[in-house]
C-alpha cells in the first residue's frame, strides 16, 4: 500500500477525478453516502490501489451546517494514521475537560494519548480533510445519484442508481458499504429492520452568536423540565442544542423558542441573535441486527444511531470505517479469506450497541422528570467526580480509548487492544501506520532476522522499560493483532503469515 499524504492544497473537482479503471471491474467497491463514514472508508481503500466509487445522491457541496461537532481522543489517533489529525487540531478548538451537569468534571489531559484533549470542530471541516484525501487517492465520484436498487450473487454486487437528468445505470462491483445514513437505502434495499425508538421528540438545534456566551467552550445547563447545550465554534457562532417538556413537533422553529428553551434550563437566553441555522430533529435509538448481508455492508449512521449525548456518533462512524477498510483490501488483495469480513461484525456491533446504552443514559439523565430523579442526578455525579477511578473510566469510555475486540482464548493479554502510540526508530506507531500496512514492532535481535519487510513495516521500539522487549504486530486499524514475549523469527513468521498473508497483485 502506498501512503496517502494529507492531499491538502489539492483543487481538484471529484465529479472529474481520474479513477484506474471501469465500474465492473471484479475488485472494486461502491460506497453509498459522502458523509464522514464514507470519505474515510473510500480514502482508505483508494489509497490501497481499490478502485472505488462513491455514489452521493446530494449534489457536490460540502455543507456549511455543523451537525456533529465533537472529535474526540481516538479519532484523532485515527485521523494522525493518515496524515490529517495535525490540520484538524488547528482548526478547532481544543478542551482538556468538560462538565456534565455542572458538578461532574471529566479530565482529559491524562488521557493515555498524544491527543489528550477534545477537540471542537465543525462536521464540515472533518469532511474538507477527509474529502480532500479521497480526492488525491483516486475516489470517483457520482453526485447527485440515488441507488435505486441492490441485488448480488457469488460474484459480485449490483447497484441500481439514477443520475441528476433521470438517467439510469447500474454499477457492479465486488463489494457495497451503505454509509448513506439514518434512512439507509443500502439497508433498506438488503431488507434489515432497524429496530429501536425516538428517545426525545422534537430538540432544537441552532447556530447562532451569543450577545453574553458562556464562560466554558461546552456548557449544558439543565432543569426538571428543559435542557441546553452550547457549544462554541470558536468563530462568533455557538451550536445550541435544546429541549423542553411542551415542545412542538410540527411548527416551524424559530428563534424566539430556542431562547425560550435557554430561559427555561439555565434562567436566561444569553443573547441569542443572528441564527443562520434552525432545525428540529427526533434522537433515536436503532441498531441494524447484522452489519453484513452477503457483499453488502452498512457503516456509520446507516448502523447505529443514538442520542448526541457525549457526542459519538460521527466518531464511531469514522471508527467502523477504519476497521472494516482494511479488511476489505485484504480480501481484495487475496491476502485474506473471505471469512474476515465476519469479523466486522463481531468486532463493531457490540461497540454500536454500547454507544448507544451510555449516550442514552447521558440523555436519560440530563432530562429527569422527577425532583427525585434531579436528586439522584446530582448524587451520582458527586459521588463520580470523587472516584478518579470511575472519572477515568468515563473518560476514557466517551473518547473511544477503551475499545478492546475480542482475543482467542490464550492470546497475549495486548491482542484486541488499541496500540500505544510508541516511539519507533523510523518515528512513530501512528506515522509508521500511514502507510496502511501492518506494523511489527520488534526488539532490536528479532527485527534483523525477520525478512519481512516486503510484506509489512518492520519497526524497532525505542527506549526501554515495561514492553520494550515485546513483540508486537498491529493492524492498519491500530489495534493489536498479535504479541509475545521474546519470541523467536519462526514464531514472528507464523503470526505474520497468519495476519497478514502473501502480498499479491490487484487484479484489475
Amino acid at each position: 500500500m502506498n501512503g496517502t499524504g494529507t492531499g491538502i492544497g489539492i483543487d481538484t473537482d471529484p465529479n472529474t477525478t481520474p479513477h484506474p479503471g471501469a465500474d465492473n471491474i471484479p475488485h472494486s467497491v461502491i460506497v453509498v453516502g459522502c458523509g464522514p463514514t464514507g470519505l474515510l472508508m473510500a480514502g482508505d481503500l483508494a489509497a490501497a490501489g481499490v478502485p472505488v466509487t462513491l455514489v452521493e445522491k446530494r449534489p457536490h457541496k460540502i455543507s456549511n451546517l455543523s451537525r456533529a461537532i465533537v472529535v474526540h481522543a481516538r479519532t484523532l489517533e485515527l485521523l494522525d494514521a493518515r496524515g490529517l489529525s495535525d490540520e484538524a487540531d488547528s482548526l478547532g478548538t481544543r478542551l482538556d475537560r468538560f462538565n456534565l451537569f455542572s458538578r461532574l468534571t471529566i479530565e482529559l489531559d491524562t488521557l493515555p494519548s498524544r491527543f489528550n484533549h477534545l477537540l471542537v470542530l465543525p462536521q464540515y471541516e472533518t469532511e474538507k480533510l477527509l474529502q480532500r484525501r479521497a480526492v488525491a487517492a483516486g475516489v470517483r465520484f457520482r453526485y447527485e445519484t440515488e441507488v435505486t436498487g441492490v441485488s448480488q450473487g457469488a460474484d459480485g454486487v449490483t447497484v441500481e442508481t439514477r443520475g441528476p437528468g433521470g438517467e439510469t445505470e447500474a454499477l457492479r462491483a465486488a463489494y457495497l458499504v451503505g454509509a448513506d445514513g439514518m434512512r439507509s437505502t443500502v439497508r433498506n434495499a438488503v431488507g434489515l429492520p432497524f429496530p429501536g425508538r425516538s428517545v426525545i421528540r422534537s430538540v432544537l438545534i441552532a447556530d447562532v452568536r451569543l450577545a453574553q456566551p458562556p464562560e466554558d467552550v461546552l456548557s449544558l445547563h439543565t432543569s426538571g423540565e428543559a435542557f441546553v447545550f452550547f457549544a462554541s465554534f470558536g468563530d462568533g457562532y455557538h451550536r445550541v442544542v435544546a429541549w423542553h417538556r411542551d415542545v412542538s413537533e410540527n411548527e416551524p422553529l424559530h428563534l424566539e423558542e430556542v431562547k425560550e428553551t435557554a430561559r427555561r434550563a439555565a434562567g436566561h437566553d444569553f443573547g441569542m441573535h443572528d441564527a443562520q441555522w434552525l432545525s428540529r430533529f427526533h434522537s433515536d435509538e436503532r441498531q441494524a441486527p447484522a452489519y453484513r448481508v452477503g457483499r453488502v455492508f452498512l457503516a456509520g449512521d446507516a448502523a447505529h444511531v443514538h442520542t448526541p449525548a457525549g457526542g459519538q456518533g460521527m466518531n464511531i462512524g469514522l471508527h467502523d470505517a477504519a476497521n472494516l477498510s482494511w479488511k476489505l483490501v485484504a480480501v481484495l488483495q487475496g491476502r485474506a479469506d473471505d471469512a474476515l469480513l465476519d469479523t466486522y461484525q463481531s468486532e463493531r456491533h457490540p461497540i454500536g450497541t454500547k454507544a448507544m446504552r451510555s449516550s442514552g443514559a447521558l440523555i436519560r439523565l440530563a432530562m429527569p422528570k422527577y425532583a427525585w430523579t434531579m436528586g439522584l442526578r446530582s448524587a451520582l455525579a458527586s459521588t463520580v467526580n470523587a472516584l478518579t477511578p470511575v472519572r477515568r473510566r468515563l473518560a476514557l469510555q466517551i473518547t473511544g480509548l477503551d475499545v478492546k475486540y475480542p482475543a482467542p482464548e490464550g492470546a497475549h493479554r495486548l491482542v484486541g487492544s488499541r496500540a500505544a502510540d510508541v516511539d519507533l526508530e523510523g518515528g512513530r506507531l501512528y506515522e509508521a501506520l500511514r502507510g496502511g500496512r501492518f506494523v511489527l514492532i520488534t526488539p532490536q535481535e528479532c527485527a534483523d532476522k525477520t525478512g519481512l519487510e516486503d510484506r509489512l513495516t518492520v519497526e524497532r521500539r525505542t527506549g526501554r522499560g515495561r514492553g520494550s522487549g515485546t513483540t508486537v504486530l498491529v493492524r492498519p486499524d491500530g489495534y493489536v493483532a498479535w504479541a509475545a514475549e521474546a519470541a523467536d523469527p519462526a514464531e514472528v513468521e507464523a503470526a505474520v503469515e497468519a495476519h497478514v498473508g502473501e502480498r499479491i497483485a490487484l487484479a484489475r
